[in-house]
């Protein structure tokens, strides 16, 4: 099948023509000013269209078009429900009336963690399994889940994909959901700074002099032995951990995997998350395994057939 797909992220934006398990071209869009949904929609048509043009597709030869979104979304009406502060105008949009418009091509649109574990059992790590639960790691946490070959969604479109929203410290920091404690609170891209900056002894260490506090920085440190960043590091490899453990008695999965730009590091997390996952989770039939994720920011544009074709995605639970 040949689709058109856009991942919109929270400051950024992938555009795509994909073939079966092929993209045939790409674009990224840099959406850091974008405030509104209305507003990055034209961007997303032209980019689309000149895709296909470069891949000498008519639109009419395509499927439709995939839409990955980084909010919370009902497949079944094709509606944004909720966006966590951004794109706030996006749940009054009618998407499938501007794909209609713009491409003369019916839409699907999907929570971008779905989308990104669907890409993955279509194409990557989690293929031949139908039981599976992802977390990406990012800016935030995000989740997903899969049994029996369906994805999990739930009444109102949220089981299984507020991954980073489960609590983990019940006295822990404020999360933006919300909540208290949860998994994004206490070691997330958006949170890690303010982690940092309240630990002890920060003022003194190597952090402190790294221009931006980010994972890369955290893990670059921690291996250069700064014993601040040793601290920060392992107490977010624990709450990962116990995150893991509390989805895999949830969604009784086969395999965990792993994906976002934190997994740059994967070399070191998966080894940790695998060993507690082994010690603490309650798994009598055998072991969960943990991967990392193969396809990176490329597996939500290549669940585009799949979403659109009614694959797994097809059977919802």
């Amino acid at each position: 099948m040949k689709a058109l797909a856009a991942d919109l992220g929270g400051s950024h934006a992938r555009c795509a023509v994909v073939e079966d398990r092929a993209i045939v071209a790409q674009q990224a869009l840099v959406m850091d000013g974008a405030e509104s949904l209305a507003s990055v929609l034209p961007l997303l048509a032209a980019s689309l269209k000149a895709l296909a043009k470069r891949a000498g597709w008519a639109l009419a030869d395509c499927g439709g078009v995939a839409l990955s979104f980084c909010g919370i979304v009902d497949s079944r009406q094709n509606r944004i429900l909720a966006t966590n502060k951004k794109y706030d105008d996006a749940p009054a949009i009618d998407l499938a009336a501007w794909a209609r418009r713009e491409f003369g091509l019916a839409l699907r649109a999907e929570n971008d963690a779905r989308m990104a574990l669907l890409g993955e059992w279509h194409a990557g790590a989690a293929q031949g399994c139908n039981d599976t639960v992802m977390f990406t790691l990012g800016t935030g946490i995000g989740g997903a889940a899969m049994i029996g070959g369906r994805l999990l969604r739930g009444r109102h479109a949220q089981a299984g994909c507020l991954g980073g929203h489960s609590p983990v410290h019940f006295s822990g920091r404020e999360c933006t959901c919300g909540a208290i404690g949860c998994a994004e609170a206490e070691a997330a891209g958006w949170s890690l700074p303010l982690i940092c900056r309240a630990w002890p002894g920060f003022a003194a260490s190597a952090l402190a002099r790294e221009r931006r506090l980010d994972f890369a920085a955290l893990f670059r440190q921690a291996r250069a032995r700064d014993a601040v960043a040793i601290a920060i590091r392992d107490r977010c490899l624990r709450v990962w951990a116990v995150n893991t453990v509390a989805a895999i008695h949830a969604f009784d999965p086969e395999v965990v995997v792993y994906g976002g730009g934190v997994m740059g590091s994967a070399e070191e997390i998966v080894p940790f998350l695998q060993a507690y996952v082994e010690r603490h989770a309650w798994t009598p039939w055998g072991k969960v395994r943990v991967r990392a994720a193969k396809l990176g920011n490329d597996a939500a544009l290549l669940a585009a057939p799949p979403l659109l074709s009614g694959g797994a995605e097809a059977r919802q639970a």
